[in-house]
């Protein structure tokens, strides 16, 4: 069976890294969903993708005179401030808005969302009876040296969510090797093609299972990969075709934007 996974929540369905959209990915029937996991200035894990916070937040309004806005040149209540959700509605950046699948009461909810907490993520993962991939995000300066396997660890362990229930991914080998180290009963799961301009290294295949970037790889890849024992997950895959051909080529997952899309095809 194919595992569908929400990339960044259902982000065609609501504001992506927020709970609402982690709701939104288990009321569509996604299998699991995957989020970005980083650090603000004191030290808290929250979940966030871009390096800024300007494109999913308003903070150029809140805080004007600080750009590029690094998350981790802003602390956890100066986060927690901001408005994630709005965004959303303005930009409909799926066309799902106005292709009538995201309704107005919806829009209204997804107002003011905030960007979530590790903890709260983890907490609701585990009430919901739900599965989520962490991805480990590289951090930019000045918190680049912050130690954040030991700490996201240690909040799996403090929100007592069950292992496995929750998956390790990042394009840092080296971090996964650490949680491996640290605790082995946490799934890992290797990041591979960052850029589509370059060719994908895949080292000694040391990691079980490969997260791939789709337009790096094709059918007969993952076919042979999978025949050696490795699983491969593609991302992100968002059109029904490519969904289709993964799967008959054997991916153990795909990460996609459109989990709906991929639970009525698949």
């Amino acid at each position: 069976m194919t595992l569908i996974i929400a990339h960044r929540g259902a982000r065609s369905l609501a504001p992506e890294n927020t709970l609402a959209a982690a709701r939104k990915a288990l009321e569509v029937g996604a299998d699991l969903w995957e989020t970005d996991v980083v650090v603000t200035s004191d030290g808290e894990l929250i979940l966030f993708h871009d390096d800024s916070l300007a494109r999913t937040t308003n903070v150029k309004d809140r805080f004007p005179d600080r750009d590029p806005w690094y998350f981790t040149t802003f602390t956890l209540s100066e986060i927690r401030s901001l408005d994630a959700g709005s965004w959303f509605a303005k930009t409909d950046p799926f066309g799902r808005i106005a292709a009538g699948l995201v309704g107005h009461e919806e829009l209204s909810i997804y107002r003011n969302e905030k960007i979530p907490t590790l903890s709260e993520a983890l907490c609701f993962t585990q009430d919901a009876s739900f599965c989520v991939n962490l991805e480990l995000k590289r951090l930019p300066t000045p918190m680049e040296n912050f130690p954040v396997v030991e700490r996201v660890l240690a909040m799996i362990d403090d929100t007592r969510i069950d292992y496995e229930r929750v998956v390790i991914s990042s394009f840092n080998h080296e971090w996964l090797r650490e949680v491996q180290a640290m605790n082995p009963s946490l799934a890992i799961q290797a990041l591979a093609g960052y850029s589509e301009t370059d060719s994908l290294d895949w080292g000694n295949l040391e990691f079980e299972t490969y997260n791939v970037l789709s337009t790096l790889i094709d059918e007969k890849q993952v076919r042979a990969l999978t025949e050696k024992g490795i699983s491969v997950n593609l991302f992100t895959v968002n059109e029904e075709a490519e969904m289709l051909r993964f799967t008959q080529a054997g991916a153990a997952g795909l990460i996609t934007d459109f989990p709906q899309r991929a639970v009525r095809l698949l």
